[in-house]
């Protein structure tokens, strides 16, 4: 893994507002995994990287083939991929783990990487609160309700499932001010902290990219999205960064973990 990185990245949104208008936000993005590639050791998607996802036994979304494809060639030469389920694409079953070899998670990960610890979620739902959005995600999550969902013909749900989304996502603003110790997150993981050490906690879910220190050796990290801002983060084993992809030249180095 000498001179390699390992890269993070949330909340591409795939098909919001429709497949054609989110079509130059994937190209984007293909960009900057051409970019990346030949030194990343290692990818981190954490979650809400399709606005809305459901597979049948036998059916997968229409569209998305540039992406896809290209997760396939990072697979394909060795690279691992690790796939977080997001609340847009919590329906996520083992088509890409089948297809594709990708590691799907949709739990958090704890991992060590490069001599850290690492907490690993797309990050909604976790601590105490929000009560609402947990009962809400608990329906989402439950079997009955995804068996069901399979019956309906693929034509209905998932326009239905789009539908709902766009009109989700747009009922709020689609950036967000990270509030510091006020956020639900924040609290979560100073409780952790409190039990255990971990050098980085990376979430995805709230839209707007920060390095958040919890104390002299232990960080928060909101990656940010490419809705808005085109952020991710990468770590080289000395310095872990919060960068802009800049698809005209170098990067843009937003912030540095202390």
């Amino acid at each position: 893994m000498t001179g390699k990185k390992i890269y993070f990245a949330s909340d591409l949104h795939l098909g919001l507002p429709t497949h054609e208008e989110s079509l130059p936000r994937e190209k984007l993005f293909i960009q900057w995994l051409d970019r990346i590639k030949p030194d990343t050791a290692e990818l981190y998607l954490l979650g809400d990287i399709f606005d809305f996802w459901f597979e049948y036994s036998r059916v997968v979304p229409r569209g998305y083939n540039r992406f896809i494809g290209k997760i396939a060639e990072f697979t394909d030469s060795g690279i691992p991929v690790y796939f977080f389920s997001g609340n847009h694409d919590v329906w996520m079953f083992d088509y890409f783990q089948k297809e594709l070899g990708v590691e799907v998670h949709h739990k958090p990960l704890i991992k060590e990487i490069l001599n850290k610890r690492f907490f690993l979620a797309h990050g909604d739902g976790l601590g105490a609160g929000d009560k609402g959005y947990k009962l809400l995600k608990s329906i989402f999550t439950s079997p009955t309700l995804q068996w069901l969902f399979a019956r309906l013909h693929p034509n209905f749900s998932l326009w239905f499932g789009n539908q709902w989304s766009v009109s989700s996502r747009y009922s709020k603003e689609i950036t967000h001010i990270f509030r510091g110790e006020d956020e639900l997150i924040t609290k979560f993981t100073r409780s952790v902290l409190e039990k255990e050490h971990f050098d980085y906690f990376i979430f995805g879910h709230w839209h707007s990219p920060i390095i958040f220190p919890l104390n002299d050796t232990s960080n928060l990290i909101i990656l940010g999205d490419w809705l808005v801002s085109n952020t991710y983060s990468v770590w080289d084993g000395e310095q872990f960064k919060l960068m802009k992809f800049n698809n005209t030249g170098e990067d843009i180095v937003l912030s540095v973990a202390r």
